[in-house]
């Protein structure tokens, strides 16, 4: 009976002690996005670019700053396992949540190590400020999207044209050139992310702020100029967008 009571205690002791997360192989969705199994994270704290954003470097030219910012991630993760502690649901998404993410024996947070690096900005709403030296340090040493010029992921994502233009190579006299190419008329598509986002007003009706367009959708070849791009379903939904109607339904399984 006392080897038992002892068993049990131990047991006890374990499930209390054990951290809350497992550790598992991530697959980053962009740099403010991983998955671990069937769970999908957004990184606490942080405002990462989404694959689509452009931004500009020092000299001035057009670079992929939303691809290279999921890079940088998936190098700072290099292949190791990962461990995120859930701490609620993602109020802009019901099919993800909000985690505190780190690699497994790295007490850094990959939150902070993207603020470090410069590729993503303090999100003041939910990091209360505490990422805020970090992202200081990186701008002093242009750092990442530092080094040029670009505006808040989040106002990139809204379509704010006139959003602050933030960097240490934003001259004043050349705001026109630089939000036009923070905003071009024809967006690239990244790589595999072939779905078209439209900001539209009427998308306002169902609570979103644009429509996406899937290839199955007979908008999809008349839409030239989309205003998003997006790689799944999910991360339409996700970034505010609603399904166009006209599109045809998924084909039932026979």
């Amino acid at each position: 009976m006392r080897f038992r009571a002892s068993l049990l205690t131990t047991l006890l002791l374990t499930c209390l002690t054990a951290p809350p997360g497992l550790a598992a192989s991530a697959v980053i969705k962009d740099a403010g996005t991983v998955q671990l199994g069937n769970t999908t994270y957004r990184l606490d704290g942080i405002d990462a670019p989404p694959l689509d954003q452009l931004c500009t470097d020092e000299h001035a030219d057009v670079w992929s700053c939303g691809i290279e910012a999921r890079d940088q991630l998936t190098k700072l993760i290099g292949g190791k396992p990962v461990r995120c502690d859930d701490i609620g649901a993602d109020p802009s998404s019901k099919k993800r949540r909000l985690g505190v993410c780190k690699i497994e024996g790295d007490p850094t947070s990959l939150s902070q190590l993207l603020i470090q690096k410069g590729y993503a900005l303090n999100l003041e709403a939910s990091a209360t400020g505490r990422f805020k030296p970090d992202e200081g340090a990186a701008r002093d040493n242009r750092a990442g999207l530092w080094k040029g010029c670009f505006v808040a992921p989040h106002d990139f994502r809204l379509g704010k044209k006139d959003g602050a233009l933030l960097g240490n190579s934003c001259p004043a006299d050349r705001d026109t050139q630089i939000r036009a190419a923070l905003f071009p008329d024809s967006l690239p598509m990244p790589a595999s992310c072939n779905i078209k986002g439209k900001y539209a007003v009427r998308a306002r009706v169902t609570g979103n702020i644009g429509i996406y367009h899937l290839q199955a959708c007979r908008s999809y070849p008349g839409l030239t100029n989309p205003d998003r791009w997006f790689c799944s379903e999910e991360d339409a939904q996700a970034a505010g967008f609603r399904r166009a109607y006209n599109c045809r339904p998924p084909a039932k399984g026979k």
